[in-house]
């Protein structure tokens, strides 16, 4: 089971970026648990300088933006 974490503040695209990862992987039937991470120090444990950020297992796959829904699809599909 894959762990996706979508790291912000709960800013407006941190949102945006969780609720679409959460419908694509839905979508796509991918089994993984989804965490919104507000946590600051959490935030700062993965050396990012923007967020939100979108994190795979463990692995920063995207930061400081929203990749486009084709783009998150082919990060989960990984």
């Amino acid at each position: 089971m894959k762990k996706i974490e979508v790291l912000g503040p709960g800013c407006p695209n941190c949102t945006k970026l969780y609720e679409e990862t959460k419908q694509i992987a839905t979508s796509l039937g991918i089994e993984c648990e989804i965490e919104k991470v507000k946590d600051m120090g959490r935030i700062l444990g993965y050396n990012i300088l923007a967020t939100p950020a979108l994190v795979v297992d463990g692995i920063v796959k995207v930061a400081g933006r929203i990749p486009d829904a084709e783009e998150i699809k082919k990060i989960l599909s990984a």
